[in-house]
């Protein structure tokens, strides 16, 4: 399995590096494109913002989408459309998501770091996810991902408990 997540980070790097050299004549500025990574890549606000405006291309969404405990279900529930509609993005070669779903797949892919960097397991992040978290209201956090007021809570309470802070 570590092997497969490898295989899959170093596409994700290289689709990433291809990203941002094709829109390195827009936004992004001297960057150096080609080294830019996708860690690096989320821990960038200003190459996030280019990301958004650019638009995410569905072959970039389809290696995060990969990474994440999210079903296809739920990336349709995040991003307000159907599942036909994912599907048919798919068969696009050359889509790019409007930047209200690229900004919400960000959103995604950075909960997913946090959470792995948490948990350290994709399974205990899922788990974490689906259960009703008493400082979240009762809630599970993954009823609070569908904006971004809820997605600022659940990353708020995954901090917390990094440093060890229960409520």
């Amino acid at each position: 399995m570590q092997t497969a997540n490898k295989g899959i980070h170093s596409r994700l790097d290289r689709e990433t590096a291809a990203f941002f050299k094709a829109i390195s004549s827009g936004d992004v500025r001297s960057t150096g494109a080609k080294s830019i990574t996708y860690d690096r890549f989320l821990e960038d606000r200003m190459l996030i913002i280019s990301a958004i405006r650019a638009g995410i291309p569905y072959t970039l969404f389809n290696l995060i989408r990969t990474l994440t405990p999210f079903t296809e279900k739920d990336w349709a529930d995040f991003l307000n459309v159907s599942t036909k509609s994912l599907q048919r993005y798919g068969a696009s070669i050359r889509h790019r998501f409007k930047p209200i779903h690229s900004e919400k797949i960000i959103e995604m892919a950075e909960v997913t770091k946090m959470g792995l960097d948490v948990f350290g397991d994709m399974e205990k992040l899922r788990l974490w996810l689906d259960t009703p978290c008493y400082a979240l209201g009762g809630m599970k956090p993954m009823e609070l991902l569908r904006d971004s007021y809820g997605k600022e809570l659940v990353v708020g309470e995954l901090t917390r408990i990094n440093h060890g802070i229960l409520v």
